[in-house]
């Protein structure tokens, strides 16, 4: 039966409900998530999914989960997943606690992942509002362990939808918990290719060859006695092979806490390849998207990357504006004056940044940086900013608010300066320069943001010059393209 604290959940939700206006049935929607999803759903919910499943808008499911996150409603969580198998290596409650290295006991590999690979923001329910069997590691069973907390089912083989998890089923030859100061026994029948075990919980793990039982003088029905001594942070075999055919793990742990083994018989071709295939995954929210989350930014101010290492990101979208004659403005008008118009045109921008899932990263004086997860995104919140800077125009009169806009995409690092979640390196500094080619009314983007996916059939019917220019940073002339709205 589930347990769920009725008058906390109602006081929640109303939080939420009251926080901004939702569309229709969204928030009764979200409701029966928290209390009837079944228990994978609700530990780590997958905003897109959430979507998907139930028809709500991708921008408004991110908005409604980072509310609830908010309320205290779920916990927001920073999954490194492993690339090549799904398995959750490590989860983090805050992002200044994030490090983008990740070491895999299961593939036996490590490396550096961005913030927008591989790095999942999940959210799941509190467990003062509703208690789940997940939420209390220490009595799961050795299977909810694996199937249900560490491993992610969404990864599928690559050019198909065979999910890796089903394939890995088929290759299990025993999992179980290791006591400390007990040894724990397992039998399995082993075939060609190698063994491995991995800890999914500390990514300790071993890998041994499987040879040819005969090859070795043995009987294939004999069982072979495997003795494996784990310690707590390493496991260590005492052969360095074990023959094909049945086999008996004696595996001792020698740690002060307990731990746990599973046991994979990989196949020759899996042995064979040069280097594991790299999964595809559902959709989720990355850590490099909920970066450009206006909502985000707002609500989780305190959130922070650490000033002397920061996180990489493989591709953000930095889009520059600033005030031309800004001086005559502030002349015509008085500082005041001119202060509460340019504020109003702040205020613009950062409700088309966010209607396109961007986020205003700064203001520079008069000028401001926004951050996209998307480059067409990008694209499509300066087109409208420059549809709304004319109807605001219109309806002020003069002096006017004229804009002119830069954009470029690329790789980044994120990290937090003056109290602000920030980007910095060369996507920022092409994007600021490019800007300078602008004038009135003009956007100007960079070759690399102008051939992102969807960029040129958005601009299908607009006026659009391409030239070349000298970028400070950048070797020879790079391509520019000049967009003009629509009159």
């Amino acid at each position: 039966m589930t347990s769920i604290d009725e008058r906390l959940l109602e006081i929640k939700m109303t939080e939420i409900e009251q926080a901004r206006a939702w569309s229709p049935r969204v928030i009764s929607k979200f409701e029966a998530l928290i209390r009837s999803g079944d228990e994978v759903s609700v530990f780590r919910a997958n905003p897109l999914a959430f979507a998907r499943d139930r028809g709500v808008a991708e921008p408004e499911s991110i908005d409604l989960f980072l509310h609830a996150a908010r309320t205290g409603l779920v916990d927001l969580h920073w999954d490194i997943l492993c690339p090549h198998s799904g398995l959750v290596l490590e989860s983090f409650g805050k992002l200044r606690a994030l490090r983008s290295h990740f070491v895999c006991g299961l593939c036996d590999i490590d490396g550096e992942t961005d913030l927008d690979d591989f790095i999942e923001v999940s959210f799941s329910v509190s467990p003062q509002v509703r208690r789940l069997a997940l939420h209390d590691v220490d009595n799961l069973s050795i299977e909810d362990l694996h199937w249900k907390l560490k491993f992610a089912d969404s990864g599928r083989l690559p050019g198909g939808q065979t999910r890796f998890v089903d394939v890995l089923r088929t290759l299990v030859r025993g999992m179980t918990y290791l006591p400390p100061g007990v040894t724990t026994t397992l039998q399995a029948k082993v075939g060609p290719g190698a063994l491995s075990g991995v800890n999914v919980q500390t990514q300790a793990g071993f890998m041994l060859p499987v040879v040819d039982s005969s090859a070795a003088g043995l009987t294939p029905d004999t069982p072979t006695i495997v003795r494996i001594t784990y310690d707590g942070q390493r496991f260590t075999s005492a052969v360095s092979a074990v023959p094909s055919g049945a086999a008996v793990f004696e595996i001792s742990n020698t740690g002060p806490k307990r731990g746990s083994l599973l046991l994979i018989n990989w196949p020759p071709e899996v042995v064979a390849m040069p280097e594991k295939p790299t999964l595809e995954f559902d959709p989720y929210v990355s850590g490099g998207m909920l970066l450009t989350r206006q909502t985000f930014r707002k609500l989780f101010r305190s959130e922070r990357v650490d000033e002397e290492e920061g996180l990489g990101i493989r591709q953000v979208t930095l889009l520059f504006t600033d005030l031309k004659g800004s001086t005559a403005l502030y002349e015509h008008l008085g500082d005041l004056n001119a202060y509460a118009l340019v504020r109003e045109h702040f205020a613009l921008l950062d409700a088309v940044a966010h209607r396109h899932a961007g986020a205003i990263v700064k203001t520079i004086g008069d000028a401001v940086m926004a951050a996209f997860s998307r480059p067409v995104d990008a694209v499509a919140a300066a087109l409208h900013i420059l549809q709304e800077i004319g109807q605001f125009n219109r309806e002020h009169g003069q002096p006017a608010i004229i804009l002119k806009m830069g954009a470029h995409c690329g790789p980044s690092i994120a990290v937090t300066l003056n109290e602000n979640l920030d980007y910095f390196g060369q996507t920022v500094n092409i994007a600021a320069r490019v800007q300078a080619f602008a004038d009135a009314g003009e956007i100007c983007l960079t070759e690399a943001l102008y051939t992102a996916a969807g960029v040129r059939q958005l601009l299908a019917g607009h006026d659009v010059e391409e030239f070349d220019a000298p970028l400070r940073g950048v070797e020879g002339n790079a391509r520019v393209y000049r967009v003009t709205a629509r009159s």
